[in-house]
């Protein structure tokens, strides 16, 4: 597959392979997608260059068995990097309508102007839902983002953030220095590594919180959705403890949200519960997230306890919220009725 990048006033043409994912998703790969073909069938390439408005040059698009029948696209306008880590292709460019656009294995990682509504719920929806959490385990989220978001807290006296690639910790410090400056706050210690065997290694009953910024449920990462990753994450938190990893799309992905909501069933003594968001560059437009608990004090994730929104001492710092309130909050619990008779 090829990416067609806009770069110097023309088009660099970058030979990609497959993708994979590497190393039970401590990289946040939510999505394993391709690039721009050229000269394929109904291409703006042939018959002296009509434009037939089909696949173009200077956009990235994203493919995957995943949710194969469609593609999501972006327009290039300028590449600003890109390199190979030891684990993945890492590329950033600036697109037309979202900003800057980070992708690894040639994946939507971030969009600068439309990535706020994920990162955002994945946070504050578990921590959101508990009172005064002071430590806290991210696994994944090496761009810093996630980490934004959770140092809003001012209980908060831990986090600990296990990202496998420093690469992306790298590009994100330089491109996203908003986001890259939260890996010096003194609460945060970076580990660079496989989160799955962090938490694994974990102190039993350490955290309040794990939030897992996962890759898809497909090759290594796989491993993030099953019941040994689950009875490690349980084993980790505290009584009460909560954990939120995303959960694919409801449009895409039921017989996938079926199975891990069963699994998590068997794990978490708490509370299980499923809740969506709209993301505009994620396949379907839409996420979902597990939130559960382990046994303890009951958490109602529905009634936020904890509201972020409420406290205005962390906006001078971070900026203010984009996306997350109480009143989305508990919105993001209420299903349609397909889901709920699926789920059932």
């Amino acid at each position: 597959m090829e990416v067609m990048a806009a770069h110097n006033n023309g088009f660099t043409n970058h030979q990609n392979g497959t993708t994979t994912n590497h190393q039970n998703g401590t990289t946040t790969n939510h999505h394993n997608g391709t690039a721009n073909h050229q000269n394929g069938n109904g291409t703006a390439h042939e018959d002296g260059g009509k434009d037939f408005g089909c696949i173009k040059p200077g956009w990235f698009s994203e493919f995957s068995q995943m949710w194969p029948g469609e593609a999501f696209s972006l327009k290039i306008e300028k590449l600003l990097f890109q390199g190979k880590s030891d684990y993945q292709d890492v590329m950033l460019f600036e697109s037309a309508t979202y900003g800057k656009v980070l992708t690894l294995d040639r994946a939507i990682q971030h969009t600068e102007n439309g990535g706020f509504p994920y990162t955002e719920m994945i946070v504050h929806l578990p921590l959101g839902s508990i009172p005064n959490p002071k430590k806290v385990l991210i696994i994944g989220g090496g761009i810093g983002f996630t980490l934004m978001e959770v140092s809003r807290y001012p209980t908060i006296e831990k986090i600990d953030i296990v990202e496998i690639d420093k690469m992306v910790v790298d590009v994100s410090r330089q491109f996203f220095p908003y986001l890259g400056a939260g890996f010096e706050d003194p609460r945060v210690t970076l580990h660079i590594g496989d989160g799955a065997a962090f938490v694994k290694d974990a102190q039993k009953g350490y955290y309040d919180a794990v939030i897992v910024d996962s890759s898809d449920p497909i090759g290594p990462a796989k491993d993030l959705f099953e019941m040994p990753f689950f009875e490690a994450v349980a084993k980790a938190l505290r009584p009460g403890g909560v954990v939120c990893t995303q959960a694919e799309s409801i449009w895409l992905h039921m017989h996938f949200i079926k199975q891990i909501i069963a699994s998590c069933r068997q794990v978490f003594k708490g509370s299980v519960n499923y809740a969506w968001t709209t993301v505009p560059t994620y396949p379907s437009g839409v996420i979902g997230y597990m939130l559960c608990s382990t046994e303890g004090p009951d958490v109602d994730f529905k009634n936020p306890v904890n509201p972020i929104d409420k406290d205005t001492s962390h906006v001078k710092s971070k900026g203010p919220l984009k996306f997350y309130n109480a009143e989305i909050h508990k919105a993001a619990f209420t299903l349609p009725s397909f889901v709920q008779k699926l789920l059932e």
